[in-house]
């Protein structure tokens, strides 16, 4: 008698820890999913998204630097001074055709990002729908593209307050408070100033993925569920934005990191930002409260069995001459045959 096969090591991992048992759990929705998938995808519309928003920052700026002369001509003598002559008067003379044409330059970049805006907005909401495991919802154009518009303002304001978070909590502002207060500045406090930079940076971080993973989904999602993911990914990103910042420090001290070090960085950042994100809502969808094999399932209910009864009554009358009357032309049809051959 053959003995029964013994667990392997996952699977003996799984049974004892819980958590490992979710986060293997939380790999396979991932990869039944596609979550790798539509992470690049989402990498290419950001990256995509990026350039119009350059766009439009060229021309922000450019009717911030024709209002004050003086910033202009600074910003000119420095290009100068700081690049050789001929690069340095070319940066020029592509400085202020930016800033004549930035009008044009700014309307056509806003058409563009907000084009670009909606198909990356898009995108984003069908793979955490899809790392929900939500149906596929018919709805009409209009509807989705007005439903994908109020979301994507809602996450450029969540963003912008993010941002607005991570630039208070730098050291840089906490210095200038302490020279405002008189308090003088000691070594102990760079260390204070990097760890309170830290957590600033987690907790802005959390609210955005928080955000995401929760009220972006078109069907509503658990809040709680989606906080804990969304801080298991923040803690992701800071992590990876530190080793991010070492990457950057060691590429751009040759002359090829500094030029294709940046691009490759940005993809980079891109599509481990979707993953995370993908991947902690994979976490949430498989959660205990989320996951299908935790939820209780109601019993069928009982068959019942009615045997059904057929009798068969033969032949109907029209069954019957229609019977007879093939038998006898097949049997004229026989003697015919029977009759040429004697």
């Amino acid at each position: 008698m053959d003995e029964p096969a013994k667990p392997g090591v996952l699977d003996r991992l799984r049974a004892r820890l819980a958590w490992f048992d979710h986060v293997m759990r939380a790999y396979a929705r991932f990869s039944e999913r596609k979550g790798s998938f539509f992470a690049a995808g989402l990498t290419y519309y950001t990256i995509f998204a990026i350039f119009p928003l350059l766009m439009v920052g060229f021309a922000v700026g450019g009717f911030a630097l024709s209002r004050r002369p003086e910033l202009l001509k600074t910003i000119e003598e420095r290009i100068r001074t700081s690049v050789s002559s001929e690069l340095g008067q070319q940066l020029v003379d592509l400085m202020n055709s930016a800033i004549d044409a930035r009008a044009s330059v700014g309307v056509i970049g806003l058409a563009t990002a907000a084009w670009a805006g909606l198909g990356w907005m898009w995108h984003l909401r069908e793979a955490l729908s899809e790392m929900w495991a939500h149906p596929v919802a018919q709805a009409g154009y209009v509807r989705t593209k007005l439903s994908d518009l109020v979301a994507m303002v809602g996450t450029f304001m969540v963003i912008a307050a993010t941002i607005a978070l991570t630039a208070l909590g730098h050291a840089r502002p906490m210095r200038a408070v302490l020279r405002w207060l008189e308090i003088p500045q000691f070594s102990v406090f760079d260390g204070i100033f990097r760890g309170v930079s830290v957590l600033v940076s987690v907790l802005v971080s959390w609210l955005l993925f928080t955000w995401m993973i929760g009220r972006l989904p078109r069907e509503p999602v658990g809040l709680v569920t989606s906080m804990r993911a969304g801080l298991m990914a923040a803690i992701g990103f800071e992590l990876f934005k530190q080793l991010g910042s070492i990457y950057l420090q060691i590429v751009l001290r040759s002359p090829a990191g500094a030029a294709f070090g940046p691009v490759l960085g940005l993809m980079v950042f891109g599509f481990v930002t979707a993953y995370l994100v993908l991947f902690a809502t994979a976490w949430a969808a498989t959660a205990a409260g989320a996951d299908p094999r935790s939820q209780h399932v109601d019993p069928p209910a009982p068959a019942v069995i009615s045997p059904r009864i057929q009798v068969a009554e033969g032949l109907s009358t029209r069954q019957t001459l229609t019977a007879m009357a093939a038998g006898a032309v097949g049997a004229l049809a026989f003697r015919r045959l029977v009759g040429r051959r004697d």
